[in-house]
């Protein structure tokens, strides 16, 4: 039987729901109910019953979800149940903070290496990553089985990267640089621009701001039209 796409918002949602079951993991949960789950993540209980049936539903009648048994599934749709051998163009603050954070590896993505131009970066170790110049990124990815790459250089030199990326046997890429990137239909890009989400969260601030403004306003506009009436009836006794 031909299975149905996944649409990109279940997509999207399924990492979420990998972590909270994480955290109850840690807290000793063994089961929970999709009424609860929804609680915790602030979904409903029949969107959250809707995802999981596009992967076969996991949940019982009654009993609700195993914890432990929905995680690993979960893990296993993500991809992250396995190694994902990962290196990083550009070791600048943002390459080297993304090496640092040690919550990667833990979820299967091990940094093999980093590659950069500047010379006073050359040679350096971030977390047991050598940073080397680009003239060996080939070779590298080939000798060390690398699936993925993260882009953190400017969008200027983003195109020619991600050429020599994909004609080195690349996947996957993951795109800080602040530009799209055009690759073959068999690579994957996520883009991640941070200027954008940014953006997102001034509008969704200033949009807050912009509608209690209106309800103030609106509210000492009544106030003043409740006091002009009670002021007329008075007169007109």
């Amino acid at each position: 039987m031909e299975q149905k796409p996944i649409s990109k918002a279940v997509i999207v949602r399924l990492p979420r729901y990998y972590r909270h079951l994480g955290e109850l993991m840690e807290e000793g949960v063994e089961r929970i109910s999709s009424n609860d789950l929804s609680i915790r993540m602030k979904v409903t209980a029949s969107q959250i019953r809707q995802d999981l049936n596009n992967f076969g539903g996991f949940g019982q009648q009654g009993y609700g979800y195993n914890v432990k048994y929905l995680y690993s599934e979960i893990a296993k749709i993500l991809g992250v149940d396995r190694q994902h051998n990962l290196i990083i163009i550009g070791a600048g603050n943002l390459g080297q903070a993304i090496a640092n954070y040690a919550n990667f590896e833990r979820r299967g993505f091990l940094i093999k290496g980093m590659f950069d131009i500047n010379p006073r970066l050359i040679g350096r170790v971030v977390r047991g990553a050598e940073i080397m110049g680009v003239e060996n990124l080939e070779k590298f990815i080939v000798d060390h089985e690398v699936q993925i790459a993260a882009l953190t250089i400017p969008k200027t030199k983003a195109p020619e990267i991600a050429d020599r990326l994909v004609a080195a046997g690349i996947k996957a890429i993951w795109n800080f640089a602040h530009t799209d990137l055009v690759v073959p239909d068999d690579v994957v890009v996520e883009n991640v621009h941070l200027s954008e989400s940014l953006m997102r969260l001034s509008y969704r601030v200033c949009s807050m701001q912009d509608e209690q403004e209106r309800a103030e306003r609106e509210h000492k506009e009544q106030e003043g039209s409740d006091r002009a009436s009670a002021k007329g009836k008075g007169e007109r006794r």
